[in-house]
């Protein structure tokens, strides 16, 4: 009798061990034997492996060659017209006499050989010997025509003609964020015609340099500006000077702070010292010290923070003819507030002989107008 045996039925693992070799053999196909045997060669290379991505976002260029080329372009334009200025300073000790090298920066403003830097440069005016080095090599005397150690700016004068003069730019109509280039001889010779790069940081800075006297309308600069960049040009993108820099503070403020002297401060007494050889500033006629000093000096209270007080009266002055008088609080001058001596001696660069003005002081206790009229230059 012949026994049919029934068929034994398959379990649920089975199938389970089928299905997972099954996903492992695929694997491996598609990740390492299609892409390496069969794309591009028996079937078409999928998009993914071309590097054919959507892009959904916005696509952002960076060309920082348009920075470098403007900067290259700017030292190419202005350094012909730098100079180098070193001088020697005389020092009196107790029973003996020094001398004391020097070494700045300069600008070519006139084809003429006049020359704009730092008072500081020139030591304010005592420097024994001045001699101004050129971009060729040249080497010659210089000669100081005028200086304001106040403003601490110089003009230099040169027996040369046929320079190569710097084109002067507008420094009132500067924006925060714009290009600045530097050009100077940071640390001294060794580095001469260093060019530097940044942007303004800020305008109309002002920066304490000692007890009494404030610096103002500054331009402040994050170009790296070190000692011997004192008197070179501050640059715009077109070349042109916008700044003379000056580093006499820089020692006494933040790293990464540099400042320039604005150009338009320095426009009419360089149009000046061309044409008539000096520059000469309209004054009031008094002798004054400031709120502070006078309240140190007499231990009273003036009751105000700012302003100068008139010590003494000049004859036939312009304070004089304005009956400005002996205890007057001078504490504005149209409507620009005066905080100390120097500080009203630079404003007064803004005024021409035959400008008039309103100065505002007090006067027992009480505020009053006093028109004034500049008939005088000195």
């Amino acid at each position: 009798m012949y026994y049919e045996r029934p068929q034994k039925r398959r379990s649920i693992f089975s199938y389970f061990i089928v299905a997972l070799i099954a996903a492992i053999i695929g694997g491996v196909v598609s990740a390492y034997i299609a892409p390496t045997y069969l794309y591009g060669r028996l079937i078409p290379m999928p998009d993914m492996y071309k590097g054919e991505v959507s892009e959904t976002g916005e696509k952002i260029s960076i060309t920082p060659k348009e920075d470098i080329s403007a900067v290259e372009a700017v030292a190419k334009k202005s350094m012909g017209s730098v100079v180098g200025i070193t001088t020697v300073q005389v020092q009196r000790e107790l029973f003996w006499e020094r001398e004391i090298p020097g070494v700045g920066s300069g600008i070519i403003v006139d084809s003429n050989g006049y020359i704009l830097t730092n008072s500081h440069v020139v030591g304010d005016g005592k420097a024994k010997d001045i001699n101004v080095l050129f971009e060729s090599g040249d080497k010659m005397p210089g000669k100081l025509l005028w200086n304001d150690a106040v403003l601490d700016l110089a003009m230099v004068k040169v027996e040369a003609s046929g320079l190569v003069s710097a084109d002067l730019g507008d420094s009132e109509s500067l924006q925060v964020g714009q290009l600045a280039v530097a050009i100077g001889n940071p640390l001294g010779l060794d580095f001469q015609r260093t060019v530097t790069s940044g942007v303004i940081s800020g305008l109309n800075r002002s920066v304490k340099v000692d007890q009494y006297n404030v610096i103002e309308d500054l331009i402040q600069t994050d170009a790296s500006i070190n000692p011997g960049n004192s008197g070179g040009p501050l640059l715009n993108s077109k070349g042109e000077v916008i700044g003379i820099n000056t580093v006499k503070i820089r020692a006494q403020v933040g790293e990464g702070l540099g400042f320039a002297i604005p150009i338009n401060v320095a426009k009419p007494i360089i149009d000046g010292v061309i044409k008539e050889g000096d520059f000469k500033t309209v004054y009031i006629g008094f002798e004054g010290d400031e709120v502070e000093i006078c309240e140190r000096k007499m231990g009273i209270d003036l009751g105000l923070d700012n302003g100068v007080v008139v010590i003494r009266i000049f004859p036939d002055t312009p304070a004089d003819k304005a009956d400005l008088r002996p205890g007057d609080i001078v504490i504005k001058i149209d409507n620009q507030e005066i905080e100390s001596m120097s500080q009203l001696k630079k404003i007064l660069y803004k005024y021409k002989k035959g400008d008039n003005a309103t100065l505002t002081v007090i006067r027992n206790g009480k505020e009053i107008p006093i028109e004034i009229k500049f008939t005088d230059v000195k």
